[in-house]
């Protein structure tokens, strides 16, 4: 493995060019849900993804200066949320652009609050975390998974909100994991 020193830099790419390109990824869009003082609290998250089938494991990866980071941890649990296309003012609410009159429902997993209405819930349970320049990235073991009502999803392309046609999962497999 080779080493480097943390006072050089490690690249010279423009973050601007690299927030641009990396924008030509599509992603589909997560709100992060947990406690903070007793309360129900979310932040928006596109950087999240599936790392391990055995273990259930999930990566998201949140900002150095999130205050997510306060209530979160080893050992910590916390909501993932997959939106839904009509769910854009939730995106936006949790990503820290409120919306007048946006009240966000939430349901609850064992104390772990999540969204009424999105794709998908999964409940996880943070087991490591890593430094990554600005940002920590959170890996977590999944603990409870739900699918909800079946929609479209909302997808971030280039900056924008998308549409997509999908077709709904297998109903037997959803209806197998009850």
């Amino acid at each position: 493995m080779l080493a480097h020193s943390p006072a050089k830099p490690l690249s010279t790419i423009d973050p601007a060019l690299l927030r641009s390109t990396m924008g030509l990824f599509a992603t589909g869009v997560t709100v992060i849900t947990f406690v903070a003082d007793g309360e129900p609290a979310g932040m928006t998250a596109n950087a999240f993804m599936s790392v391990s089938l055995d273990p259930p494991l999930v990566l998201v990866s949140v900002r150095a200066t999130s205050r997510f980071n306060r209530w979160a941890g080893r050992d910590i649990r916390y909501g993932v949320n997959f939106l839904a296309d009509a769910q854009r003012e939730l995106s936006s609410h949790f990503g820290g652009r409120p919306v007048d009159g946006t009240a966000p429902a939430f349901r609850f997993h064992e104390g772990t609050p999540l969204l009424e209405g999105s794709l998908a819930h999964l409940v996880v349970r943070t087991v490591d975390v890593h430094p990554a320049g600005d940002h920590l990235l959170y890996i977590a073991e999944v603990e409870y998974v739900r699918f909800g009502e079946q929609r479209r999803p909302l997808i971030f392309y280039s900056g924008k909100y998308h549409q997509v046609l999908t077709h709904p999962p297998l109903m037997s497999i959803c209806d197998e994991l009850g």
